[in-house]
Protein backbone atom coordinates (compact mmCIF):
# COMPACT_ATOMS: atom_id res chain seq x y z
CA UNK A 1 0.00 0.00 0.00
CA UNK A 2 1.15 3.46 -1.05
CA UNK A 3 1.33 6.50 1.47
CA UNK A 4 -0.62 9.48 0.07
CA UNK A 5 -0.88 12.63 1.42
CA UNK A 6 -3.14 14.57 -0.52
CA UNK A 7 -6.59 14.99 0.32
CA UNK A 8 -9.66 13.79 -1.68
CA UNK A 9 -12.26 16.03 -2.98
CA UNK A 10 -15.94 15.80 -2.73
CA UNK A 11 -17.55 13.32 -4.91
CA UNK A 12 -18.49 15.16 -7.73
CA UNK A 13 -16.15 18.41 -6.68
CA UNK A 14 -14.56 19.37 -10.36
CA UNK A 15 -15.54 16.26 -12.15
CA UNK A 16 -18.29 18.76 -14.62
CA UNK A 17 -15.32 21.20 -14.97
CA UNK A 18 -13.12 18.10 -16.33
CA UNK A 19 -15.43 17.09 -18.39
CA UNK A 20 -16.22 20.22 -20.07
CA UNK A 21 -12.43 20.74 -20.80
CA UNK A 22 -11.41 17.83 -22.75
CA UNK A 23 -13.40 16.07 -25.53
CA UNK A 24 -16.10 13.40 -25.65
CA UNK A 25 -13.94 10.50 -26.76
CA UNK A 26 -11.21 11.19 -24.36
CA UNK A 27 -13.66 11.90 -21.44
CA UNK A 28 -15.85 8.46 -22.22
CA UNK A 29 -12.42 6.55 -22.29
CA UNK A 30 -11.00 8.37 -19.02
CA UNK A 31 -14.64 7.65 -17.38
CA UNK A 32 -14.26 3.83 -18.76
CA UNK A 33 -10.79 3.47 -16.94
CA UNK A 34 -12.23 4.87 -13.94
CA UNK A 35 -15.32 2.71 -13.69
CA UNK A 36 -13.47 -0.47 -14.67
CA UNK A 37 -11.01 0.21 -12.23
CA UNK A 38 -12.69 1.21 -9.50
CA UNK A 39 -15.00 -1.97 -10.30
CA UNK A 40 -11.55 -4.22 -10.61
CA UNK A 41 -10.10 -3.17 -7.05
CA UNK A 42 -13.65 -3.67 -5.07
CA UNK A 43 -14.14 -7.26 -6.74
CA UNK A 44 -10.73 -8.28 -6.13
CA UNK A 45 -11.29 -6.30 -2.02
CA UNK A 46 -14.46 -8.54 -2.18
CA UNK A 47 -12.90 -11.90 -3.45
CA UNK A 48 -9.30 -11.82 -2.13
CA UNK A 49 -9.49 -9.17 0.74
CA UNK A 50 -7.02 -7.02 -1.22
CA UNK A 51 -5.84 -6.27 -4.40
CA UNK A 52 -2.02 -5.65 -6.24
CA UNK A 53 -1.19 -2.69 -8.57
CA UNK A 54 -2.94 -3.15 -11.72
CA UNK A 55 -3.27 -1.51 -15.13
CA UNK A 56 -6.09 -0.92 -17.96
CA UNK A 57 -5.55 0.27 -20.96
CA UNK A 58 -8.07 1.28 -23.87
CA UNK A 59 -6.53 -0.05 -26.91
CA UNK A 60 -6.71 1.86 -30.52
CA UNK A 61 -9.12 -0.12 -31.21
CA UNK A 62 -11.20 0.96 -28.11
CA UNK A 63 -10.75 -2.76 -26.76
CA UNK A 64 -9.87 -1.97 -22.91
CA UNK A 65 -7.58 -4.56 -21.28
CA UNK A 66 -5.89 -5.58 -18.05
CA UNK A 67 -1.82 -5.50 -17.64
CA UNK A 68 -0.19 -6.89 -14.75
CA UNK A 69 3.27 -7.27 -13.86
CA UNK A 70 4.86 -9.88 -10.82
CA UNK A 71 5.28 -8.86 -7.45
CA UNK A 72 8.88 -7.84 -6.49
CA UNK A 73 9.63 -9.24 -3.15
CA UNK A 74 9.61 -6.55 -0.20
CA UNK A 75 12.90 -5.03 0.84
CA UNK A 76 14.50 -5.83 4.29
CA UNK A 77 12.44 -4.57 7.33
CA UNK A 78 9.08 -4.31 5.79
CA UNK A 79 6.02 -6.44 6.85
CA UNK A 80 5.03 -6.08 3.55
CA UNK A 81 4.77 -9.84 1.58
CA UNK A 82 5.32 -7.03 -1.85
CA UNK A 83 6.69 -4.09 -3.13
CA UNK A 84 3.83 -2.24 -4.13
CA UNK A 85 5.50 0.83 -5.22
CA UNK A 86 8.24 -1.45 -7.11
CA UNK A 87 5.36 -3.08 -9.05
CA UNK A 88 3.33 0.55 -9.71
CA UNK A 89 6.89 1.76 -10.79
CA UNK A 90 7.50 -1.59 -13.31
CA UNK A 91 3.91 -0.54 -14.50
CA UNK A 92 4.36 2.88 -15.25
CA UNK A 93 7.26 1.98 -17.17
CA UNK A 94 5.63 -0.84 -19.20
CA UNK A 95 3.20 1.71 -20.07
CA UNK A 96 5.57 4.03 -21.24
CA UNK A 97 7.28 1.82 -23.38
CA UNK A 98 3.88 0.44 -25.38
CA UNK A 99 2.10 3.86 -24.93
CA UNK A 100 2.01 3.47 -29.15
CA UNK A 101 -0.53 0.32 -29.16
CA UNK A 102 -3.06 2.47 -26.88
CA UNK A 103 -4.75 5.91 -26.81
CA UNK A 104 -5.55 5.84 -22.82
CA UNK A 105 -4.15 4.28 -19.71
CA UNK A 106 -5.13 3.46 -15.93
CA UNK A 107 -2.88 2.76 -12.93
CA UNK A 108 -5.02 1.34 -9.99
CA UNK A 109 -3.19 0.94 -6.91
CA UNK A 110 -4.22 0.66 -2.79
CA UNK A 111 -3.04 3.48 -0.98
CA UNK A 112 -3.28 5.38 2.55
CA UNK A 113 -4.63 8.47 2.94
CA UNK A 114 -2.58 9.85 5.40
CA UNK A 115 -4.92 12.68 6.59
CA UNK A 116 -7.86 10.70 6.85
CA UNK A 117 -6.67 7.36 8.35
CA UNK A 118 -7.91 5.49 5.78
CA UNK A 119 -7.48 3.02 2.77
CA UNK A 120 -8.49 3.94 -0.98
CA UNK A 121 -8.59 2.93 -4.35
CA UNK A 122 -6.40 5.46 -6.31
CA UNK A 123 -7.33 5.11 -10.06
CA UNK A 124 -4.54 7.64 -12.12
CA UNK A 125 -5.85 7.84 -15.83
CA UNK A 126 -4.29 9.54 -18.63
CA UNK A 127 -5.21 9.96 -22.33
CA UNK A 128 -2.69 10.39 -25.33
CA UNK A 129 -3.70 13.88 -25.33
CA UNK A 130 -2.40 14.89 -22.38
CA UNK A 131 -5.61 14.75 -20.59
CA UNK A 132 -6.01 13.75 -17.10
CA UNK A 133 -8.04 12.41 -14.55
CA UNK A 134 -7.38 10.95 -10.68
CA UNK A 135 -10.12 9.40 -8.30
CA UNK A 136 -9.87 8.10 -4.72
CA UNK A 137 -12.43 5.77 -3.18
CA UNK A 138 -11.93 5.15 0.09
CA UNK A 139 -12.89 2.00 1.73
CA UNK A 140 -12.87 0.25 5.44
CA UNK A 141 -13.41 -3.20 6.46
CA UNK A 142 -17.02 -3.76 8.10
CA UNK A 143 -16.34 -6.55 10.95
CA UNK A 144 -20.21 -6.92 11.61
CA UNK A 145 -21.29 -8.06 8.36
CA UNK A 146 -17.77 -9.33 7.15
CA UNK A 147 -17.37 -6.95 4.17
CA UNK A 148 -16.32 -3.14 2.66
CA UNK A 149 -17.93 0.16 3.45
CA UNK A 150 -17.02 2.56 0.41
CA UNK A 151 -17.14 6.12 0.94
CA UNK A 152 -17.64 8.45 -1.57
CA UNK A 153 -15.42 8.42 -4.81
CA UNK A 154 -13.43 12.10 -5.20
CA UNK A 155 -11.21 13.72 -7.90
CA UNK A 156 -7.55 13.63 -7.19
CA UNK A 157 -4.30 15.52 -8.29
CA UNK A 158 -2.36 13.37 -10.85
CA UNK A 159 0.95 13.99 -13.03
CA UNK A 160 1.25 12.77 -16.15
CA UNK A 161 3.74 9.71 -16.37
CA UNK A 162 2.72 7.49 -19.35
CA UNK A 163 3.26 10.50 -22.30
CA UNK A 164 6.25 12.05 -21.00
CA UNK A 165 10.22 12.08 -22.67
Amino acid sequence: MTDHTGQAADGNSGQDSWRDSVSEATATDLENLLGTGVSAAQEQLQRNGGFLPFALTVQNDGEVRLVAVSPADAGEGSDADFDADAMIHDLQALLRQNRDDFRAAAVVCDILLVEEDSDAIHVAAEHRDGSLFAAVLPYSANATTQSWDFGELGADASEPVIWVD
